[in-house]
């Protein structure tokens, strides 16, 4: 696989049935191991493991739906409260970030309403802050550690 932009970890990757699968931490199962998989695994545990958030308090593949239509977050941060407070989106690295993705994460955020926003193809990262007072968001130059995002 490609190296990405992030810290690199021991990942857990088996072959099953002739396909290779990566270990989920926050799934607790192994996955099929696909280029935004791959970016996905790295991208969890870079926010576990150097920015502090606890595994307990997100999830992977969370579903929306809006009527008929459903929608499936990558990753969502939740406070101690349960509510969400941050929705990450994966692209394979080979995918570039346009505002197509933008727009893809603005769509979840309708229904959830989150304090931040991130997408990363595992090479560049963009992270917004949304403001709802004043009806805007801000780009931030680094994702926030899990300590900057309570005020701990």
């Amino acid at each position: 696989m490609l190296r990405l932009n992030l810290p690199e970890y021991d990942i857990k990757i088996q072959a099953t049935g002739g396909k290779k699968h990566i270990f989920d931490i926050l799934r607790r199962k192994y996955v099929a191991l696909t280029p935004e998989e791959y970016v996905r695994q790295h991208f969890v545990n870079y926010l576990i493991s150097h920015l502090g958030y606890p595994l307990s308090l997100m999830a992977n593949e969370v579903e929306l739906s809006v009527g008929n239509k459903r929608m499936r977050c990558d990753t969502v941060f939740y406070d101690k409260a349960l509510r969400p407070r941050m929705i990450v989106e994966y692209k394979a690295p080979s995918v570039a970030i346009t505002q197509k993705v933008f727009n893809q994460i603005s769509s979840y955020n309708l229904l959830l309403h989150v304090d931040y926003l991130i997408v990363s193809n595992g090479i560049e990262h963009f992270c917004c802050r949304m403001n709802y007072d004043a009806n805007s968001y801000s780009f931030l130059d680094h994702i926030p550690s899990f300590s900057e995002i309570n005020g701990v």
